[in-house]
């Protein structure tokens, strides 16, 4: 029952909001900090859950799987839900000050909840359906928040966004198609692509990394994501770049090609080749930016290059890096992208080069954290996570992959100590933010250390490591049918 919480809680909140928080507007974000802090607490558990009982799978009916939908929570789900729900909980904290510039604070919350909804169902449902529709509802939501701020920009990057997530959802669609005629299934659990069409199989894989890799925003599909954040509320945002390309991406490439389907080694090329070339080619583009949120959208490009590329090594290590990265890259990303906000608030503007040293002490210092543990910088996380994917590389005779991850970390370094240097080069009488900002800005720079602690084996063992072994264990998923079906 506790996998379904995880849909009912954000849809019913979303529905109170608009019942009520219309004509009360704080009664909007209080809700909302209520839901998360709940669906924080319920991620908390999963682990422990799992570690007693096994992976959980839930039935939406009293028919059996296949004919009826089903939830499944295993550790990698259970991973992803914790992510999901600690960002969504801090940037809703945020929020909670920032939003009060706009004058409808119930939409804003509302959609969010909608927002919260969809990822979480897309992290633990168990056909390949129910996945589209819930991306479709995290996408749906999305498209709204980014053009929440109403004006002409806004309409215009929302609009961008939503062609090319259709693009993506219809390529998404007519491969479930092509997986429904050649196994007769969508239960992840069950499928089983057998086929004597090599071209069938092939087909199937171009439509999904097509698809998963739009969503991902994977070079040369990534660029909707530098246009749609100056374009968002800071909180969504990070929503955004710390969790939802995460999720609709490299989260849905790892389920479906390595856990669903036998892995491919043309695949794992694929992913290794796009992978690197979204890090060169996304921190290229982020040297040139003047606006601080598109600087951080083609970060993100870059960033998500390494996580593929850990994916697609396709080794164990090779997937620690890249689940260690997800986790690394959410609280840092979603960091920076929280302090641009407060940034933007201080300085009235997101171009660097006008941007005049008004900002209070916690922001900057926060900035310089976020930025340096991006960066590959020790002791923050960020260095770990992407030191593991290097020797990856390299332990799988890749060295190629491994050198290039090395220039671009220097690269990534580089220009965030350019915008460092440009976002506070002037001591000026610094500005006020308002408090909820400062909390969530807070407690994720001490996550920023706190993740770096899970390179530590003995801790890394009872997190990380078991989140490998469900995804290298793909006998261990197909299984959960017998379970689900009554076997």
């Amino acid at each position: 029952m506790i996998a379904s919480y995880f849909i009912i809680i954000p849809l019913v909140t979303a529905f109170l909001i608009v019942l009520f928080g219309r004509k009360a507007e704080k009664v909007a974000g209080y809700l909302s900090l209520f839901a998360t802090i709940i669906l924080m607490w319920l991620s908390a558990l999963l682990f422990p859950i799992i570690n007693i009982q096994g992976a959980i799978v839930y039935q939406l009916s009293d028919w059996k799987i296949p004919y009826t939908i089903s939830l499944v929570i295993d550790y990698l789900s259970a991973f992803m839900m914790i992510i999901i729900s600690l960002v969504a909980l801090l940037s809703i904290i945020y929020s909670i000050n920032y939003v009060k510039k706009f004058t409808s604070n119930w939409g804003y919350y509302s959609l969010f909840m909608l927002l919260l909804a969809g990822l979480n169902g897309v992290a633990i449902t168990g056909d390949l359906f129910n996945l589209f529709v819930f991306m479709e509802i995290a996408l749906i939501a999305t498209y709204a928040l980014v053009a929440f701020q109403g004006k002409a920009e806004h309409y215009e990057a929302s609009f961008k966004y939503a062609i090319m997530g259709s693009i993506s959802s219809t390529l998404i669609l007519f491969g479930i198609g092509c997986v429904y005629s050649m196994s007769s299934s969508l239960t992840m659990m069950q499928i089983s692509v057998k086929s004597s069409s090599t071209a069938g199989l092939y087909l199937i894989s171009a439509l999904f990394l097509a698809g998963f890799g739009l969503k991902s925003a994977m070079f040369p599909l990534h660029s909707w994501l530098p246009d749609a954040h100056p374009s968002a509320p800071s909180p969504v945002s990070a929503m955004l770049s710390g969790v939802l390309i995460k999720v609709l991406g490299a989260y849905a490439i790892i389920r479906v090609f390595y856990m669903v389907f036998e892995p491919s080694e043309m695949v794992s090329e694929v992913l290794l080749l796009f992978g690197t070339l979204s890090m060169v080619v996304g921190a290229i583009m982020a040297i040139a930016q003047k606006d601080i949120k598109r600087m951080l959208g083609f970060s993100s490009v870059s960033q998500m290059g390494y996580i593929l590329l850990g994916i697609g090594i396709a080794t164990p290590l090779g997937f620690l890096g890249a689940i260690y990265h997800i986790l690394n890259h959410a609280v840092l990303k979603s960091l920076l992208f929280l302090d641009s906000g407060a940034i933007e608030e201080m300085e009235g503007t997101r171009n660097l080069e006008k941007m005049q040293g008004n900002t209070e002490p916690i922001t900057k210092s926060t900035t310089y954290m976020g930025a340096l543990g991006i960066s590959g910088v020790p002791p923050f996380g960020g260095f770990f996570s992407k030191l593991i994917i290097i020797i990856a590389a390299i332990s799988s005779g890749r060295y190629i992959y491994a050198i290039i991850g090395l220039i671009v970390g220097v690269l990534t370094l580089g220009y965030y100590l350019g915008m460092l240097k440009k976002a506070f080069k002037e001591k000026k009488e610094p500005k006020k933010i308002g408090i909820s900002l400062k909390i969530s800005l807070v407690i994720l720079a001490c996550l920023t250390l706190v993740t770096a602690l899970l390179f530590i084996p003995g801790l890394r063992d009872g997190f990380l490591n078991k989140v490998v072994d469900c995804i290298t264990d793909r006998e261990a998923y197909a299984a959960l049918f017998k379970v689900g079906a009554g076997l």
